[in-house]
């Protein structure tokens, strides 16, 4: 245990999601019934760097905000919160996480976008699902409130995740480069 440094790579990455979830939960655009934040590209990019192991963040912070912590969208926390018209989405986090890092596993692009945009549509269906659920909407109707106005707004998160994952991946190239020509 004492050195393993794969292991302490996953703990500070997880302790740094977690906050990057918490924060981005705080960005809000408010939208009747589930508001827009940057959560979902902190997520996809969790995902990205992380890869099978951004499951751990997502489950601890569904933990940690229902046990009370404010970390879900608006400062609230609470298994209230998972109960009402967002937590389809907050539960998703997870399936999301899991399918863009194993996606993000293989050396294809074509993949990392695919387990992008999958990942992305995931959070989305179990929010639809959640929403006709919990309102008594028909799935329909919960599509036209709990995906179309996301759209847009999921196409530039999942980009911004992809060049952002890229950017990190070349900047890790650059240093294993650097600490070889020492």
């Amino acid at each position: 245990m004492y050195g393993d440094i794969r292991r302490t790579e996953i703990i500070y990455q997880t302790a740094l999601f977690i906050a990057l979830f918490a924060i981005g939960s705080y960005i809000v655009i408010p939208m009747v019934p589930v508001p827009v934040t940057l959560q979902t590209l902190f997520i996809l990019l969790c995902g990205c760097v992380m890869k099978r192991y951004a499951a751990i963040p997502a489950v601890l912070y569904i933990i940690l905000g229902t046990l009370g912590l404010p970390l879900f969208h608006q400062m609230t926390s609470g298994p209230g919160i998972l109960m009402g018209p967002t937590g389809g989405y907050i539960f998703g986090f997870i399936l999301a996480a899991l399918i863009v890092g194993i996606a993000c596993e293989r050396n294809s692009k074509t993949i990392k976008i695919a387990g992008l945009i999958l990942g992305s549509a995931s959070i989305t269906i179990c929010g639809v699902i959640w929403i006709s659920v919990s309102t008594g909407l028909s799935i329909a109707d919960a599509l036209l409130i709990g995906a179309a106005p996301f759209v847009i707004g999921d196409i530039l998160k999942i980009a911004a995740a992809y060049l952002i994952s890229e950017r990190i991946k070349s900047a890790d190239t650059d240093d294993i480069t650097e600490e070889g020509e020492d």
